[in-house]
């Protein structure tokens, strides 16, 4: 089988863990690294084993190496110009999350990929981890209408800081953090979200003007359900219940206890944010005598992958979905949905108004 030629652009915390996806697997070749930054592209290189060409331009990146697929993991602000440059050469994409900066742009993307008969797959990396899909198909047990309740906030400093500044120049937290967790709101109610409410607040000088650095969005569903989620980033924000990630309904509540990812400390580990350890399953029903009918149930599952085993099977997704001509409308489309959310949240904050969708 001819391996796919894939141009890997970024080489941040995700770029280095698809890169390493992309070297460890058969059907992959990397033909060259781009970054704007000769020292990160050159470390990665080096982690690699060496010898992939090396790139300070995407586009002369583009053209000299004439990829079957670009991988793009960079700051929001180049998705677009990115994607529609790759499609346009008859490339295959895999784009990490946020799609784009706007909804409008990530319509583009869609778009152009579904006229160019190209792959698109979006990193939703939550997508491909056993425990939160079953935390998932766990949620459609619980009765409807659900309340979800989700938060990230990270204590940064250093590099950290210097990183999560660096992205809010682009894009705020609740937009980039946030559609990971909408994505998985809208897969456990799987009904239309109607209305959001935002809020923000600009938590240091050190943010461009209109930047924040916290947010925190409200949506509710057409079936009754709602949702929240919080997220904010810099040396200020709070180590106490900074990693919330539960749902409940009529019949219980489902939990992800996840001890290491909520230790005191560990809210700027990106490593840990996926880690989830265990979830607890809690039933509401009760006895005549108005005890708990059944005892909680804590539910661990034995495949827990890190961070790069993550990136490892979404690289097999897109593999595959290139391979076996995967129709991906949905999963698409959901980038769209989830986008359109958070898009309306920083809406509703910006303008004090509650947004009908």
């Amino acid at each position: 089988m001819k391996s796919i030629r894939v141009l890997c652009v970024g080489a941040g915390h995700m770029g280095r863990s698809h890169a390493l996806a992309y070297h460890r697997l058969p059907g992959f070749e990397i033909c060259g690294l781009v970054t704007r930054s000769p020292e990160s592209r050159a470390k990665l290189n080096a982690e690699l084993g060496g010898g992939y060409p090396e790139f300070g331009d995407f586009h002369e990146a583009l053209r000299e190496t004439k990829p079957d697929a670009v991988s793009v993991s960079t700051y929001p602000d180049t998705h677009a110009e990115y994607a529609l440059a790759a499609f346009a050469a008859g490339c295959h994409v895999f784009m990490e999350k946020p799609l784009a900066e706007t909804v409008a742009e990530a319509e583009q993307i869609v778009a152009a990929a579904i006229q160019a008969d190209r792959k698109l797959v979006i990193g939703y990396i939550l997508r491909h981890h056993p425990s939160w899909i079953r935390f998932i198909e766990l949620s459609h047990t619980l009765g409807k209408p659900l309340v979800m309740r989700m938060n990230l906030n990270q204590q940064s400093s250093g590099a950290s800081w210097l990183t999560h500044k660096n992205l809010m120049a682009s894009i705020s937290p609740i937009v980039d953090c946030g559609v990971h967790y909408v994505d998985v709101m809208c897969q456990m109610t799987r009904s239309k979200p109607i209305r959001v409410s935002g809020i923000g607040a600009r938590l240091s000088d050190e943010l461009p003007e209109g930047k924040i650095n916290y947010g925190a969005l409200q949506v509710t569903f057409a079936d009754g359900s709602v949702g929240w989620y919080e997220a904010g980033w810099g040396p200020m924000m709070s180590e106490v219940a900074f990693f919330v990630k539960d749902v409940v309904g009529p019949k219980g509540c489902v939990s992800i206890v996840a001890e290491k990812a909520a230790a005191e400390g560990q809210s700027a580990n990106v490593d840990a944010h996926t880690q989830t350890q265990a979830l607890r399953l809690h039933h509401s029903q009760l006895t005549p005598e108005g005890s708990f009918a059944r005892a909680d149930e804590t539910i661990r599952l034995d495949d827990e992958p890190d961070h790069d085993q993550l990136c490892h099977r979404e690289q097999e997704y897109f593999l595959n979905a290139i391979l076996n001509d995967l129709d991906l409308t949905d999963h698409m489309q959901d980038a769209i949905s989830s986008m359109r959310i958070v898009a309306a949240a920083d809406e509703s904050f910006r303008t004090g108004k509650t947004i009908d969708l």
